[in-house]
């Protein structure tokens, strides 16, 4: 029996569906397997996964691992029980890397801080991604080489501060209890406003606060709009940057630390207000005249103490040329500090100093260039 024109025409269109069917599922796998490869290379010697399952919508690894380069000195750089990415398919299959998120789990991730103050994280990583995009099948186009990241969430893990500048060897500070995200991450250019969250615990040997920052951006320039949060930091863990780098060498017995930093970055142009607040700060008593905190004799800083309850707040304004090889944010800080200190005290430079001797006389001298007397 003859079929219908109305039965050929239905056959026709289902022919049409089932083609279409097909050749959407192989470009849906084609991008799934691109990913893959891409991951695989990205990761390349110096790194490896349990697994790699690639689901139809997100690319999901188990027991991650980067491993530290030669010469690096702070650890393995990431170790991830769990790392899930959501990539834009339509995008891969136009050869334009675009991944939607990122979301790390149960992480270890350290962070390098080098001599000259420059921040290093996951090294080789970015080399090795733009390594894995230079196989593009014969087809090079500018968007080819172009990357964007809309989510980057990182949860429940630790953050390995490792810090250069203090030392040798690097000095340690682990935030623990940690969650981060950053968001629209665009490469190479890295010039539109990147968004970042910090979140997490800093444990001393007394006490255990928090630390918070978040802001955002623009990595390419340098501009950037942050706020800086610590509360209830054990001062012992801020012995090298806020005690030892400011002329501290009293034994500092107990205390707590919270500071706030509104930041501001424009054409390399800082400008920082800040408070900082101690509290329950306590000093052993010294009868030796070198021995000092913030620059003020320690015997005259533990009296003062115990007249202010151990509490003491200053307040305090950094700016300067980020590009001025003199300007040192944390140089700035301590300078900063330390005069605050001395007023906030009500302790007289001068007056601690007098008939003392030379040796006392020197230290005077030295408070007077502090305060930029």
């Amino acid at each position: 029996m003859a079929m219908s024109k109305g039965k050929r025409w239905l056959v026709a269109i289902g022919g049409v569906l089932l083609v279409l069917i097909v050749l959407a599922v192989g470009a849906l796998r084609f991008a799934q397997q691109e990913v893959k490869n891409r991951l695989v290379a990205a990761l390349g010697p110096l790194g490896s996964a349990e697994s790699i399952d690639v689901g139809l919508t997100s690319i999901h690894l188990t027991r991650v691992l980067i491993k530290a380069p030669p010469g690096w000195p702070a650890g393995d750089p990431l170790r991830a029980d769990e790392i899930t990415l959501t990539p834009d398919i339509r995008d891969l299959l136009a050869r334009r890397m675009h991944i939607r998120s990122v979301v790390v789990r149960g992480f270890d991730m350290a962070v390098l801080r080098t001599k000259d103050g420059s921040i290093n994280l996951l090294p080789n990583l970015r080399e090795a991604v733009n390594r894995s995009d230079g196989d593009t099948g014969g087809v090079v186009t500018p968007a080819s080489h172009e990357k964007q990241v809309d989510h980057i969430r990182f949860e429940q893990g630790n953050f390995h501060f490792y810090d250069m500048t203090v030392g040798p060897p690097p000095f340690k500070v682990t935030v623990s209890n940690a969650n981060a995200s950053v968001d629209n991450l665009k490469l190479p250019a890295l010039s539109e406003p990147t968004n970042v969250s910090v979140s997490g615990s800093i444990k001393g040997p007394a006490h255990t606060g928090t630390v918070s920052f978040g802001g955002w951006v623009k990595i390419a320039s340098r501009d950037s709009q942050t706020t800086s949060q610590l509360r209830g930091i054990d001062i012992v863990m801020l012995d090298p940057y806020l005690l030892k780098k400011a002329g501290a060498r009293a034994q500092v017995t107990g205390g707590t630390v919270d500071l706030t930093v509104e930041s501001t970055v424009r054409n390399y142009r800082l400008h920082a207000p800040g408070t900082v607040t101690v509290h329950n700060l306590q000093l052993a008593d010294s009868d030796n005249p070198f021995d000092t905190f913030l620059s003020i004799p320690t015997k005259a800083a533990v009296a003062a103490l115990k007249a202010h309850n151990g509490d003491i707040t200053l307040h305090f304004v950094l700016d300067g040329d980020l590009r001025d090889p003199k300007f040192s944010v944390r140089e700035g800080l301590m300078k900063r500090l330390g005069a605050g200190f001395a007023k906030a005290l009500g302790v007289s430079v001068e007056g601690v100093a007098k008939g003392a001797g030379e040796t006392v006389k020197g230290l005077e001298n030295a408070l007077k260039n502090l305060l930029g007397q």
